[in-house]
């Protein structure tokens, strides 16, 4: 069997995105129509009847009480996108929590402020009685031609990640300072010196030779101071990280939803009971 699905959307980009979603979740795009002021049908005052359905032509089991169809195009009517979804009932779970978790309006809050603001058909029942409770409407026929109202059971699973953040740091930084160095050396120095001595002497005769010409050179020489550098390592500065692992516990909550059955001995409780949101089909 399949089930019917309706959502309503403030704009088509959202109904095009969880049309996208239900594909993933296993449901048949062919299956998955959208409607907007464009649809064939479309109608721009009044609502859809027995004899002309209006867009609502076009969908296999568009089966909901006129509150409901009425609500929805009045939706269309003020600039939004419904919706509907032909789904097997082994992807009605998955197809539900898709379109939950996608930007769905609330029915039900949505058409109590249009009434709020003056909105109102002929033949409104009671504001609850619109969608229910949720932006998701589902409806199922049962064998015997009944109508079974579905309840999906949500459970919340706690997902723990890890992500980086920045703990500190260091910056290191060389630059180049100049301290003066004061230091003595002791440098030598040569002169020559020239001088005539009177002598009276006898010329030995191993002078014999004092005659020749002859010349004497001698060179002074001087120390001067010479600075060079050199450079030595004399220390290191080594910058480096280590890691450590630690196990942090995560206290949070999970929300699951539970059923309550409150069983009335004047109605036949042999039937599914349900609660939720409920798409009321013709």
């Amino acid at each position: 069997m399949a089930t019917t699905i309706t959502a309503l959307f403030d704009s088509r980009s959202d109904a095009e995105a969880a049309k996208e979603r239900l594909k993933g979740a296993r449901v048949d795009a062919d299956h998955v129509h959208l409607h907007d002021k464009s649809s064939m049908g479309y109608r721009e005052s009044g609502y859809s009847n027995h004899e002309d359905r209006g867009f609502w032509d076009s969908v296999k089991n568009a089966f909901a009480p006129d509150e409901d169809r009425h609500t929805y195009e009045e939706g269309v009517r003020r600039g939004g996108t419904l919706l509907t979804a032909d789904v097997d009932d082994d992807c009605i779970d998955e197809a539900v929590r898709v379109l939950e978790e996608a930007n769905t309006v609330d029915i039900e809050d949505r058409s109590n402020q249009w009434r709020s603001s003056g909105w109102d058909y002929a033949g409104t029942g009671a504001a609850g009685a619109v969608g229910g409770p949720s932006a998701l409407n589902t409806g199922r026929d049962t064998l015997r031609g009944e109508r079974e109202e579905v309840i999906p059971i949500v459970e919340e699973n706690l997902v723990v990640g890890k992500r980086d953040v920045s703990r500190g740091g260091v910056r290191v930084r060389s630059y180049v300072s100049e301290t003066p160095v004061h230091e003595q050396i002791r440098l030598r120095n040569e002169r020559v010196n020239v001088e005539r001595r009177s002598v009276d002497l006898p010329l030995s005769a191993a002078e014999g030779d004092a005659f020749r010409e002859r010349s004497i050179d001698m060179t002074a020489t001087g120390e001067e101071a010479v600075v060079g550098k050199n450079a030595r390592v004399v220390e290191e500065v080594v910058v480096s990280k280590t890691a450590e692992e630690h196990v942090e516990s995560i206290d949070d909550t999970v929300r699951r939803t539970d059923v309550e059955i409150d069983r009335d001995s004047d109605v036949d409780t042999t039937r599914d009971v349900s609660f939720g949101t409920t798409d009321k089909r013709l």
